[in-house]
């Protein structure tokens, strides 16, 4: 019962968070190594960005601060946004290798698969 009480609240708090935040763009890249995940958060940089793992979610979040220009906008279409985007992710990942990196904007997260998973030559006798 309170672990069902848990998760409605912070399904509460993700639908009241939704509002503020934004899903980023996200690309989905798979080798025989490892799967890496790109985000697209423009403005965003390494103090900006929180990646968190959960049992097996994985959640970005990336916050933009807000610069304001000298003078006055006399057109103002670029917004500061902050972002949010959770993943669940295969038990073939390996948790404990997970690495990320923020360049100009773009988040990049490797998520190694476990050796169990990964192709593998078989050796013939004989």
């Amino acid at each position: 019962m309170k672990a069902l009480t848990r998760r409605r609240a912070r399904r509460r708090e993700e639908e009241a968070e939704s509002a503020v935040f934004v899903q980023p763009d996200v690309d989905i890249v798979e080798d025989k190594n490892e799967y890496r995940l790109i985000a697209d958060m423009p403005g965003v940089g390494k103090d900006g960005i929180e990646v968190l793992l959960e049992g097996n979610e994985l959640t970005i979040v990336g916050r933009r601060s807000q610069e304001k220009e000298e003078g006055q906008y006399l057109i103002r279409e670029s917004r500061p946004r902050n972002y949010r985007r959770t993943f669940v992710l295969d038990p073939e990942i390996d948790t404990s290798r997970i690495k990320a990196r923020i360049e100009q904007g773009v988040l990049t997260i490797h998520l190694p698969k476990a050796d169990a998973v990964k192709p593998r030559r078989i050796e013939i006798s004989g």
